[in-house]
C-alpha cells in the first residue's frame, strides 16, 4: 500500500540518499520518490563514460573526476526542483566538500540521508549486483573516503538492516 505524503511541499527542497556503493541509495531514493509524487534522479547516470570505465577497470575516481559528475547531478537536480518543486536523488556524495557543492548547485534546502551498515554486508550487497561497473573491489576506497555528515549538516542516518519500506518511513517521518 502506497504511504501518503504531501505531494506539494510548502518550499522546494531535494533530498539525496547517500552512502557508498550497495548501501540501498536507489532502492530508497526511489521508494521516496514514489511516495513524494516527485521526479527521482540515479546519480550514475550522471557518470561520464570515461569516470564509468575506470571504475569498471577497478580504479577509484579521484575529485577531479567527480566535480563535473557533481555539478551535472546537480543542475539536474536544480532543474526538476524548479519544475516540480522537490526531487529525490541517489548519489554517494562521499565528502562534505561534495555535499557542499550539491547544495551550492541545486540552491534549495537539501536533505541528506546516510545510508549504512557494515562492511560485510555491502560487500555481499555489491557483489550481488550483475552487470553494474562498480566491481566489489573498490567498496573499501570509497569506505576510506567516506567523511559521515556531521551534526550541523543536519542529516539522517540509518542503518539498512531492515526493509527499505521502513527506511521510507522513517524518512517520511523525520522530514515532517
Amino acid at each position: 500500500m502506497p504511504i501518503s505524503a504531501d505531494p506539494a511541499p510548502t518550499s522546494p527542497r531535494a533530498l539525496i540518499v547517500m552512502g557508498v556503493s550497495g548501501c540501498g541509495k536507489s532502492t530508497l531514493g526511489a521508494l521516496l520518490a514514489g511516495a513524494l509524487d516527485c521526479p527521482f534522479l540515479e546519480g550514475d547516470s550522471y557518470h561520464s563514460t570515461a569516470a564509468v570505465e575506470k571504475m569498471r577497470g577497478g580504479q577509484a575516481l579521484t575529485d577531479a573526476d567527480r566535480w563535473p559528475w557533481l555539478d551535472r547531478l546537480g543542475a539536474a537536480i536544480a532543474d526538476r526542483v524548479a519544475a516540480q518543486g522537490v526531487a529525490v536523488a541517489a548519489c554517494s556524495a562521499l565528502k562534505r566538500a561534495y555535499r557542499d557543492r550539491l547544495r551550492a548547485a541545486i540552491g534549495v534546502p537539501v536533505h541528506f540521508i546516510l545510508l549504512d551498515n557494515d562492511r560485510d554486508a555491502l560487500l555481499a550487497r555489491v557483489g550481488n549486483r550483475p552487470g553494474h561497473y562498480m566491481p566489489p573491489s573498490l567498496l573499501d576506497s570509497q569506505l576510506a573516503t567516506l567523511e559521515p555528515p556531521l551534526p550541523e549538516e543536519g542529516a539522517m542516518i540509518l542503518t539498512t538492516d531492515v526493509p527499505a519500506e521502513t527506511l521510507r518511513d522513517r524518512v517520511l517521518g523525520w522530514l515532517g
